[in-house]
């Protein structure tokens, strides 16, 4: 069965980049059993702490898309991220600005595999964990990391974001 077009994306992306996982492999994006719509549900699913999964919301700052990949520990504070980006309004994008800049739904949007590069902000904490778990484009497909390649690859700047 062909994986979708979606997962295609990200994997192309990632091959693209040279993404690595933590042990210098190449990034596979990988299908679990079920949809995890939660960071929560992403760790139970892989076995690794809540922390480690690089949630990635997609906000409207001031009519721009922002991408902030945060740790799945976290909640990102919109009021102090707003004043730190000079943006005068930042809310949760609604779910068609998503799929209108990334292609993708909200519970699957990856860091990677958008029609084009998004201003991208990485959560500080990630780098606590040696491998990272991003969404993979469809709410049931992942793909590991580390902080460094998720930095590298999405051309994100490093952010604390709760």
């Amino acid at each position: 069965m062909q994986p979708h077009p979606n997962v295609q994306a990200v994997q192309a992306a990632l091959d693209g980049a040279g993404a690595r996982d933590s042990a210098g492999a190449p990034s596979l994006v990988r299908l679990l059993p079920e949809a995890v719509h939660t960071a929560a549900a992403a760790a139970a699913a892989l076995g690794v702490d809540v922390g480690a999964i690089a949630n990635s919301l997609v906000f409207e700052a001031d009519g721009e898309p922002l991408l902030v990949l945060t740790s799945g520990a976290h909640r990102v504070d919109t009021a102090e991220l707003a004043a730190r980006l000079g943006v005068t309004r930042l809310r949760r994008a609604t779910p068609e600005f998503v799929r209108e800049h990334t292609g993708q739904v909200i519970g699957g949007v990856a860091p990677v595999g958008h029609p084009r590069p998004l201003r991208t902000l990485v959560d500080t904490a990630l780098q606590e964990y040696a491998e990272i778990w991003a969404a993979g484009g469809v709410p049931q497909a992942v793909f590991p990391s580390t902080y460094a390649d998720l930095l590298r690859i999405t051309a994100g700047t490093p952010a604390e974001v709760a």
